[in-house]
């Protein structure tokens, strides 16, 4: 099972190649293969939860933003624990933004983390402002019961429609 989901995101990678942009859904396309390789890794200790606007899916997204933010809280706040843990993932419009956002029910950030960022996070900030200046925002925080809060704000435009 691990082997093919493997290939699946193989093939799914290669195929969006090159592409600064895909729509939400080809990236949470992508996200739930690597999540479903997580899910073997993890089993019962990973629960996901997704609550997508519908309105969000045909907007265009940085391709292959969530996977790393994903693995992130997937690293230091489920992976690092005994018990099952939560990661939630969520997008919304809102005032033509687009709203991307990771939760986790860890131990949250550290002062160090939140200041500091790990080379994923610096290549995903460097990444956002090239693609939009400062009209993105990537936000760090803890949420207020526990866990890490991962913010992804991006102007909001309509992916172009594939041909095939």
């Amino acid at each position: 099972d691990m082997i093919a989901g493997l290939s699946d995101l193989l093939r799914l990678a290669l195929e969006n190649a090159g592409a600064q942009e895909v729509s939400l859904q080809q990236e949470l396309e992508f996200l739930e293969r690597y999540l479903a390789i997580e899910q073997i890794r993890f089993g019962d200790r990973l629960h996901v939860r997704l609550h997508i606007a519908p309105e969000t899916l045909a907007a265009r997204v940085p391709n292959l933003i969530l996977q790393p933010l994903v693995e992130n809280a997937i690293r230091h706040g489920i992976a690092a624990r005994a018990s099952a843990g939560t990661i939630a993932i969520s997008a919304i419009r809102e005032n033509g933004i687009l709203c991307l956002q990771i939760t986790d029910d860890g131990p949250g950030f550290s002062e160090e983390a939140q200041s500091s960022s790990g080379v994923g996070l610096t290549n995903t900030r460097a990444r956002l402002q090239r693609l939009y200046g400062a009209s993105q925002r990537l936000g760090l925080a803890n949420a207020k019961h526990g866990g890490a809060v991962v913010t992804l704000e991006i102007p909001f435009a309509l992916a172009k429609a594939q041909s095939g």
